[in-house]
């Protein structure tokens, strides 16, 4: 049996012994049985407030980083400070590359990322992917925030499974809670949240990429607004580390 083989076995089993769990076992499960280092990426979203809460409070053996980008909201480095307080903590940053970073600005201008949806993914790749790569390098485990009716993409979304291009097992705690269960149980803690929340901004990522939804509108519509539904992801959660196909896309340094 193969390490890949082995891993894909294990996070099928993990995901049927953590599907009937609630949240603070889940990820309390997840820390005990995956072996080596685990991290959660946060990106201080009302569902990543709510794991962090679970791991912070029973101070699990996770890693808690997030990608600054750069980009981001004030409101949300408010919730990064005030999250910090909260749990006595400190959350780690990866930042992009200064080098490609620069590069990126001098090819497509400030905010080129409007052009197309390659020069879009190009700053993604950038700003997020590949500083994703450097907090997950030697993980064996990675925690999201993601929920499986966030948007059609993810509804396969499973409770563990095997990441196959970065050799992990992925965990999602919150894999079948709606919106509004996640929203109460923040709202019953007293967890810090983003007021942005509050003002329509369901799913909040960087500033010049993110905008507030009208009622009935998706949850994400709001992300990469001028590009089609079927594109609306940055490749944290699908393309791994494959920069996208673009003539003048910037290399990462090595």
């Amino acid at each position: 049996m193969t390490q890949h083989t082995h891993l894909h076995a294990f996070a099928g089993h993990l995901a049927s012994r953590l599907a009937p769990l609630d949240l603070f076992e889940r990820v309390a499960l997840a820390a005990r049985e995956v072996a080596g280092r685990i991290v959660f990426t946060t990106s201080f979203g009302i569902e990543d407030q709510a794991v962090a809460h679970a791991i912070f409070t029973q101070r699990l053996p996770v890693e808690v980083v997030s990608l600054d980008t750069g980009r981001l909201f004030p409101e949300t480095y408010d919730v990064w400070v005030d999250t910090e307080r909260r749990y006595d903590v400190r959350i780690r940053a990866f930042s992009p590359e200064r080098q490609a970073v620069e590069a990126l600005v001098e090819n497509q201008g400030p905010n080129g990322f409007r052009h197309s949806v390659e020069a879009r993914q190009s700053c993604c790749f950038v700003r997020k992917v590949e500083p994703l790569a450097r907090a997950l390098e030697g993980a064996s485990g990675w925690v999201t925030g993601l929920r499986a009716d966030q948007s059609s993409a993810r509804a396969q979304v499973a409770p563990a499974q095997f990441d196959t291009e970065r050799a992990l097992v992925k965990i999602n705690p919150l894999f079948d809670w709606p919106r509004e269960r996640v929203a109460d149980y923040v709202h019953a803690n007293g967890i810090p949240r983003n007021v942005l929340h509050d003002r329509g901004f369901l799913s909040i990522g960087c500033a010049p990429c993110t905008r507030a939804i009208a009622a009935g509108e998706p949850e994400r519509a709001g992300r990469w607004w001028w590009e089609s539904e079927s594109k609306k992801e940055c490749g944290l959660h699908l393309q791994g580390l494959k920069a996208p196909a673009e003539t003048d896309t910037p290399k990462a340094p090595s």
